[in-house]
């Protein structure tokens, strides 16, 4: 079905809403990718991989049994089947909830009064392990899609999928509850690589791609003038991964500063660094961080 070339194989999603942030993911780690719609598969021009476009719920089977090394996948589809995969690294795209939903109509407060409760899911084991932690007896039913509209036709009191918005819970008169699972995008291994020393080298490099992508998007560049008198007071204000770098200027009363700080850390500090006397701010995005 594939091509037997040696190559390293990543299975990504062919299409939905993980497709284009993990094709994204890879080309900023470096593998040049062009042209994948409508594609069974495609090789990277400048890395030895292979990207497999499948369904998502096929992807943690196809890994399991090492027709792909590794595979982009919602941490739900995983968990579901309880594949036999290893977790390589949490992607920081995707996230979601898989929660419990209820008619507008109904009220339950707390998760015991399920008891007795018809809910309808795509997501029979997850739903189920959630029940049994709380203790709850309710009477799984298990619908392969459209799970929004079971209530509305009588065969559930409430229903267990995944939200991200929940504008199709308001669009169905559904309102949610009780979170069952939080997931987000991750990339996945197949046991047999530990037999393949080439592939474990190739996923070794390609990891450290992909964590330096992680840390620089939750990073900012900072650069900014800053008065010799003010210096002590602005780099307090600083939360840089290292000390910031301090660079003389022709002014000499006056230094450039540097730093990478949390991207979450620029707004909130912007006005005490000015107020401080820091001038010229530029916030840079990065690309990639390698530590």
């Amino acid at each position: 079905m594939f091509p037997g070339n040696g190559n390293l194989k990543i299975a990504v999603q062919k299409k939905g809403r993980l497709t284009e942030r993990s094709m994204a993911l890879l080309k900023t780690c470096g593998l040049g990718i062009e042209n994948y719609t409508d594609r069974l598969y495609i090789s990277a021009n400048n890395f030895p991989a292979d990207i497999l476009f499948l369904r998502d719920d096929d992807i943690p089977e196809y890994v399991q049994d090492g027709v792909a090394d590794l595979g982009i996948v919602g941490e739900n589809v995983i968990a579901e089947k309880s594949y036999n995969t290893e977790l390589k690294e949490k992607l920081g795209f995707g996230s979601c909830r898989i929660m419990i939903a209820y008619p507008e109509s109904s009220d339950f407060s707390d998760v015991t009064q399920l008891e007795g409760k018809r809910i309808a899911t795509t997501y029979p084991n997850i739903l189920g392990r959630y029940l049994d932690q709380n203790g709850v007896k309710a009477k799984v039913i298990e619908i392969s899609g459209s799970v929004e509209i079971a209530p509305a036709l009588g065969i559930a009191d409430a229903i267990c999928d995944i939200v991200s918005t929940g504008n199709t819970l308001k669009l169905n008169k559904l309102k949610k509850s009780f979170t069952v699972f939080e997931s987000e995008a991750a990339l996945i291994a197949s046991p047999k690589l530990k037999d393949n020393n080439i592939k474990t080298a190739l996923v070794a490099d390609l990891l450290v791609r992909i964590r330096s992508v992680l840390s620089a998007s939750s990073s900012k560049y900072l650069m900014m003038n800053v008065p010799k008198a003010s210096l002590e007071a602005v780099i307090k204000m600083i939360p840089a991964s290292k000390s910031p770098t301090i660079l003389p200027l022709f002014d000499e009363s006056t230094v450039a500063v540097h730093a990478v700080v949390p991207a979450g850390y620029i707004w909130s500090v912007l006005q005490p660094l000015r107020s401080a006397g820091a001038s010229g701010i530029l916030v840079l995005p990065i690309e990639n961080m390698i530590p």
